[in-house]
């Protein structure tokens, strides 16, 4: 049987036409592999993401926001040592190759083959650059792929530095450290560029496995990884033997964790959640900021100190009482009087086990620290400090619930006839009831949002008791009113935000407006002074300096409070339980807050030139009784300094 022969020219056309199937496969497949693979130029506008930094006002480290600790630096900076290290263990032949290593990849696959999986990858650094930018970490085919593809698109467009400073910049080191600048700040407090021979062969051995080789996961692993490092660098000639061996006998001695960090975690957190507001989570945690705020390290360790201070002693106290389970907690919080920038602040005991910031967002009842507010609105209505009030039982018909309502004296004891000056230093229940009675409760409720209380203040007669919740932060930029000449503050924790060139991108507006008169504001530091001088705050006279302030506590001794101030600092402290039950019998205002808030003042006025508070013209000091309110010849016994208004004042 005779086989057909093809002409010669069907023969060729059967090549050509397989030839072209078996291309257009390959194509198809190339391109079903590629079509979607990232713009290699987009490089030229990437900017990884960096750290934000928050500083305090003297600028000290607080905090560093991020979501990946990276702090992207020129490879210029980076020891020649760790550039060295990192080509000797990660890719020999870098700067031989073209972004992909045949050899190597020919060896990667037997060994593969002999494992019956992957054993090794055989990624140049271009190789694994692209698969840190462009791609995931999952192995497979596909995945070596596409990243060889980008690999070489990467080495045609960029030279071998600007794609190992990419590397350097971007690989993960372990322990939350992107970059080598992270990793030398994180494992050894300091900048890349002032790493030591040993320390560069440490870090350059990380990337291999970042989770077994950390040295704060595993420093035996972490030590025999660098050394194994060392000996490549010794092989390929970059160190001789005997610095070899040297450095493989030296130590690893680890940054402390924190070391750098102030203790204003509540602060800290304050400030994060205002920022975020402004400027967008993705800003704040990736944009690498420069945050600077009003903190001063030196009132804030004086915070702590005293609020830790207090609660011991409070504790012990509450112990006695045989309370189960004593867990107090303390906010504080200190405002710059002209400019309402927050000087310090804690949110409670300890933020670790309970971040919940007492001193901005919880809202508890003032108790007798809300009457200045009902004073000084009476002040400023032109009622004088020796104005006479009846403290003495009164029922008020149809009060709170539809029901008669007769208020008490926290004392239990009523003394007649007293003035508005007396009455507050006194802090009696009655006359301030019967004041918020004549002025109007929504007169008062206004009036207190003026000052700077934004929580709702029910327009009621208990309001004169401190029974509408507000925070310490809001209290507190009220009484500051009073020393800024009757100007309201806005309390803020930012001065300036810098982007990560140093450009200014944001910076504060303190606002400021008149509350209520200069003459008015300075009256109300006087009766204020007197709640110090002979009143329920006589312990701060200890401080020896200008100050005032006003004692509060609620039912059942839930809440204790003293919120005070000089002419240059007012400062809140509250004292509680979080689960609103009692802190003991006997625990006032006057007893579990006024000593917490008398050892930070003395420490924060400490070494500062002593101030007097503002003496308006159109104010007048004049000699008084302290129990009629007449005016006395100024050397009489017992006789009382005290402000008016010019026209006002008794004669």
């Amino acid at each position: 049987m005779n086989k057909k022969i093809l002409p010669k020219k069907a023969v060729v056309i059967l090549y050509v036409m397989i030839i072209a199937i078996i291309c257009g496969i390959a194509t198809g497949i190339f391109l079903a592999l590629t079509h979607d693979l990232p713009q290699i130029r987009s490089l030229e506008t990437f900017r990884p993401p960096s750290v934000t930094r928050i500083y305090s006002a003297d600028k000290a480290l607080l905090a560093e926001l991020f979501i990946e600790k990276r702090d992207p630096v020129s490879l210029c900076i980076i020891p020649d040592y760790l550039k060295a290290a990192i080509v000797a263990t990660e890719d020999r032949n870098f700067y031989r190759h073209s972004g992909v290593d045949l050899k190597g990849i020919l060896r990667a696959i037997i060994k593969d083959i002999r494992k019956r999986k992957f054993v090794e990858g055989a990624s140049t650094i271009t190789q694994q650059l692209a698969k840190t930018l462009f791609l995931t970490s999952r192995k497979t085919l596909t995945r070596k792929f596409k990243e060889a593809v980008i690999a070489l698109q990467l080495e045609r467009r960029y030279t071998k530095n600007e794609i190992l400073e990419l590397y350097l910049n971007q690989v993960y080191f372990g322990s939350g450290a992107y970059g080598v600048e992270s990793a030398a700040k994180i494992f050894f407090g300091k900048s890349a560029k002032d790493l030591s021979l040993g320390q560069c062969a440490l870090i350059a051995g990380m990337p291999k496995a970042p989770s077994r080789y950390s040295p704060l996961v595993n420093m035996d692993l972490a030590i025999l990884r660098r050394n194994t490092v060392l000996k490549q660098m010794q092989t390929t000639g970059i160190i001789t033997k005997t610095v070899c061996d040297k450095t493989m006998r030296e130590l690893v001695v680890l940054n402390k964790p924190g070391k750098n960090f102030a203790g204003a975690p509540y602060f800290v957190e304050y400030i994060k959640k205002n920022m975020e507001n402004v400027l967008g989570s993705s800003l704040l945690y990736k944009g690498g900021l420069t945050i600077f705020t009003t903190l001063s390290r030196k009132m804030q360790e004086a915070a702590k100190q005293a609020a830790a201070n207090g609660l011991l002693a409070l504790e012990e106290r509450m112990k006695q009482q045989k309370i189960i389970n004593p867990d107090p907690q303390c906010a504080i919080v200190a405002l710059d009087v002209q400019s309402g920038g927050i000087l310090a602040m804690t949110g409670g005991k300890n933020y670790f086990k309970s971040p919940f910031n007492r001193a901005s967002a919880a809202r508890r009842q003032p108790g007798s620290a809300f009457k200045p507010v009902v004073y000084a609105c009476a002040v400023e209505r032109g009622f004088p400090q020796n104005m006479i009030l009846l403290d003495a039982p009164v029922v008020f018909k149809g009060g709170r619930n539809g029901k008669d309502w007769m208020p008490e004296n926290f004392s239990g004891k009523y003394m007649g006839e007293l003035t508005l000056r007396r009455a507050l230093a006194l802090s009696k229940n009655i006359p301030a009831v019967r004041l918020v009675e004549m002025l109007g409760p929504f007169s008062v409720s206004k009036f207190g949002r003026s000052l700077g209380i934004k929580s709702p203040l029910l327009p009621n007669l208990s309001l004169a008791l401190g029974t509408s919740e507000t925070t310490l932060l809001e209290l507190t930029s009220a009484y500051a009113v009073f020393p800024n000449r009757g100007k309201s503050i806005k309390p803020f924790g930012v001065t300036e935000v810098l982007d990560h060139t140093g450009r200014t991108i944001w910076r504060v507006k303190p606002r400021t407006k008149a509350a209520m008169s200069r003459a008015g504001a300075a009256i109300m530091v006087n009766m204020l002074k007197a709640v110090v001088n002979k009143g329920t705050g006589r312990k701060a006279r200890v401080i020896g300096r200008p100050v005032a302030g006003k004692t509060g506590t609620t039912d059942k001794y839930r809440d204790a409070l003293f919120v005070g101030f000089s002419p240059s600092i007012t400062t809140g402290v509250w004292v509680g339980r979080d689960a609103f039950v009692s802190l003991g019998k006997g625990e006032t205002g006057a007893r579990a807050a006024l000593p917490i808030w008398i050892e930070f003042m003395a420490k924060a006025l400490a070494g500062k030139p002593c101030r007097h508070f503002d003496f308006p013209d159109d104010v007048v000091r004049v000699s008084i009784d302290p129990l009629s309110g007449l005016h006395v010849p100024d050397n009489s016994p017992g006789a009382v300094s005290a402000l008016f208004k010019k026209g006002t004042e008794p004669k």
